[in-house]
């Protein structure tokens, strides 16, 4: 059968989109392009043609973003210290506004009229995604199932899936699965047990980080070099992007790092809980606050600091390519030229300790610091200072 019209669909080839996708079929005809973009989620590429083309799909895109994900997605969020509500690394937020130009760019290549994605209508990724589409594609029709569909709950999904004979994978209790987002900068579990603030969350939710018990009782001694205010080296070894954000994931991941349990204010109005694992990231959260210590002036530094919440909020609610947000990115990089050296860092069942700052920048004065009598300090500037500040008081 030939289509006149085509809708591009976000496809992981897991339950929720495979399930999408047997419902675009039913109720638009169009034919349907699945797309995934790999940014370093555990991927199954044979799972994902395999699902798909059981669907009839026939044309499949699986598109190699890691890089340019942590490049110019991660390392430009790590240099604003984005952290929202003081506690959440972003790890899902700073994802869908690439996935969302990729994602209208394969539409337009293919003169697709429709995209679609699998975000819940409780969730905060339908408004990422679709700020993001509306960005690149404003006359691309949008299609959100979850808002369409008479399927209101994950029992009336499995029901469907069971109907249409579409796969459901097992948890590792036997149950339908816990909702997972993962990618190379983080693994975020949301759902079941962890809808109840009061449950502490199972061990076996956990994928990519050890236990503070099963963590080794040896400390492992990590540096991490930085140029122009982006990581370039772990332990003397230059790497690119995706490949250094690896390295640290496996070295935080066995130290038992980077581990948050967060009930969060969604975007849409209503909170939610969520476990997140971001090992790596958490790494250079740390070294890169540790090298701008002595690389950036205060005020420069404290700019930063006053941005950062609004900036990470921006993040979160899928404002990426707000104007707003490049405004305060340009704050956050202004002088990140400065930000070049190397921090030595100690990492023991989940703690991370800074070892060392180094660095040729000229911030930092020894001579200036120093409890010995030196010339370089008047302190006779001191009390004048003081006598200023009183006045304000």
């Amino acid at each position: 059968m030939k289509f006149k019209k085509r809708i591009v669909l976000a496809y992981s080839g897991g339950l929720d989109t495979s399930i999408i996708l047997k419902w675009l079929q039913e109720n638009y005809n169009a034919e349907v392009i699945c797309y995934t973009a790999d940014i370093g989620q555990k991927i199954d590429k044979i799972k994902i043609f395999k699902n798909a083309k059981k669907l009839g799909v026939k044309k499949i895109i699986i598109e190699d973003l890691k890089n340019i994900f942590v490049k110019d997605y991660v390392f430009p969020m790590l240099r604003g210290h984005a952290m929202y509500e003081g506690v959440y690394l972003l790890g899902t937020s700073i994802a869908r506004p690439l996935i969302a130009k990729r994602q209208i760019a394969i539409a337009k290549k293919f003169k697709a009229y429709a995209v679609s994605h699998g975000s819940t209508g409780k969730g905060n990724d339908q408004v990422r995604f679709e700020l993001g589409y509306y960005y690149f594609g404003p006359k691309i029709k949008i299609i959100a199932p979850w808002r369409e569909w008479d399927l209101s709950s994950r029992s009336d999904l499995i029901k469907y899936a069971e109907r249409k004979n579409i796969t459901i994978p097992k948890d590792k209790k036997g149950s339908p699965p816990f909702s997972i987002d993962d990618n190379i900068f983080h693994t975020s579990t949301e759902g079941k047990v962890l809808e109840n603030p009061k449950n502490p969350a199972p061990e076996y939710i956990f994928q990519r980080t050890n236990s503070l018990e099963k963590s080794p009782n040896k400390q492992t001694i990590v540096s991490v070099g930085f140029k122009n205010g982006d990581p370039i080296s772990v332990n003397g070894k230059k790497l690119s992007p995706g490949k250094l954000l690896e390295k640290l994931n496996n070295l935080a991941g066995k130290n038992g790092i980077g581990r948050v349990d967060l009930v969060e204010n969604r975007f849409i109005g209503i909170k939610s809980r969520g476990v997140y694992e971001t090992p790596g990231g958490t790494i250079l959260m740390v070294a890169h606050r540790a090298i701008e210590s002595v690389t950036l002036d205060k005020k420069t530094m404290h700019k930063k600091d006053q941005v950062m919440p609004r900036y990470a909020e921006l993040i979160y609610n899928g404002y990426w390519y707000s104007k707003e947000r490049y405004k305060i990115q340009k704050i956050v990089d202004l002088k990140k030229n400065k930000v070049n050296g190397l921090v030595k860092l100690k990492l023991y069942k989940g703690n991370i300790t800074i070892i060392s700052r180094q660095t040729k920048s000229s911030a930092y004065s020894m001579k200036k610091v120093s409890f010995e009598e030196n010339k370089t300090f008047n302190k006779s500037n001191v009390e004048r200072f003081i006598n200023f500040h009183k006045k304000k008081l």
